[in-house]
C-alpha cells in the first residue's frame, strides 16, 4: 500500500512539475502568504464558536484562543468540545507553508465567494507527512488563503473557508468554518460523552453526514506575549 501511495505522489508531482513549467511559478505568491502570516508571533483571540455536527449536542458558546510560534494552539470553549485540527487552523496552515518537501502546482483560476483565486496543489514529496494533499485558493490581491482543502492519512479530508476584515493584514480571518466527513474525522478523545443515549446515531447513518465548525472571532491581540504555561494542560 505504501509503495502504491508513494507511486501515486510521484506521478502527481510529475504533472504538477509539467504544469508549472508551461504556466505561472506559484512559489512567488505562496512566499507572500507565508510572508504575512509570519508577522504574528502569537495572539489571543475571542469570538464565539458555533458546532453543526449530528452526534454532538454543542451550543454556540465564547472561545479564548491561544497561539504561539511554531506550534503551540489552545482553544477554551465555555462548554462542550471542539473538532478543530489538532494545533487549530493558524498552525495548519503555517504547517503547510513552512514545509519545503512539496511540489506546488498551479491549477487555474476560481471563484471562492466573490473573490477571484488562485487554486494550488501542494502535494507532499515526504511519505512521513500526515497531509496527503492540499488544495489553496489564494487571493492574489490580499494575499491570503480564501479557503483550504487538506486530504489527510487519519482524518480524511477536511474543508476549511476564511473571511478576513479588520485583521487582514496579518493574515487572521473574522471568520472560519471547517467543515469534514463525519465518517471520515478521527473524533477527539472522550466525544462519546456527548451522545444522548436515546438518539445515538448509527455508524451507517453518517455516511454521507457533513460536520461543521463556525468560528466568529471578535478580537485579537496580538505581538504582545502569550507565556508558555497557557499551553500546559
Amino acid at each position: 500500500m505504501k509503495h502504491i501511495y508513494r507511486f501515486t505522489l510521484i506521478l502527481i508531482a510529475a504533472f504538477g512539475l509539467q504544469l508549472t513549467s508551461h504556466g505561472q511559478d506559484v512559489m512567488p505568491l505562496i512566499k507572500k502568504v507565508k510572508a504575512k502570516l509570519d508577522k504574528v508571533n502569537d495572539y489571543t483571540a475571542t469570538g464565539t464558536m458555533k458546532t453543526d455536527v449530528v452526534f454532538i449536542k454543542a451550543p454556540i458558546g465564547k472561545v479564548t484562543i491561544y497561539y504561539k510560534k511554531p506550534n503551540k494552539f489552545k482553544l477554551k470553549k465555555e462548554s462542550g468540545i471542539s473538532v478543530l485540527p489538532k494545533g487549530g487552523v493558524t498552525v495548519t496552515m503555517n504547517n503547510i507553508l513552512s514545509s519545503k518537501d512539496f511540489v506546488a502546482i498551479n491549477a487555474g483560476k476560481e471563484m471562492v465567494g466573490s473573490f477571484m483565486t488562485t487554486k494550488v496543489k501542494l502535494v507532499p514529496t515526504n511519505d512521513s507527512s500526515e497531509i496527503v494533499l492540499s488544495t489553496l485558493y489564494i487571493d492574489e490581491t490580499d494575499e491570503v488563503i480564501r479557503k483550504a482543502i487538506t486530504t489527510t492519512k487519519e482524518n480524511g479530508t477536511y474543508e476549511i473557508e476564511m473571511s478576513y476584515g479588520k485583521y487582514l493584514s496579518y493574515g487572521l480571518p473574522d471568520k472560519l468554518t471547517f467543515s469534514f466527513n463525519a465518517k471520515d474525522y478521527k473524533l477527539p478523545k472522550g466525544i462519546t460523552m456527548e451522545f444522548g443515549d436515546e438518539d445515538k446515531p448509527k455508524k451507517e447513518e453518517l455516511k454521507n453526514k457533513k460536520g461543521k465548525v463556525e468560528i466568529t472571532y471578535s478580537a485579537y491581540t496580538i505581538n504582545k506575549g502569550v507565556a508558555d504555561s497557557v499551553f500546559k494542560n
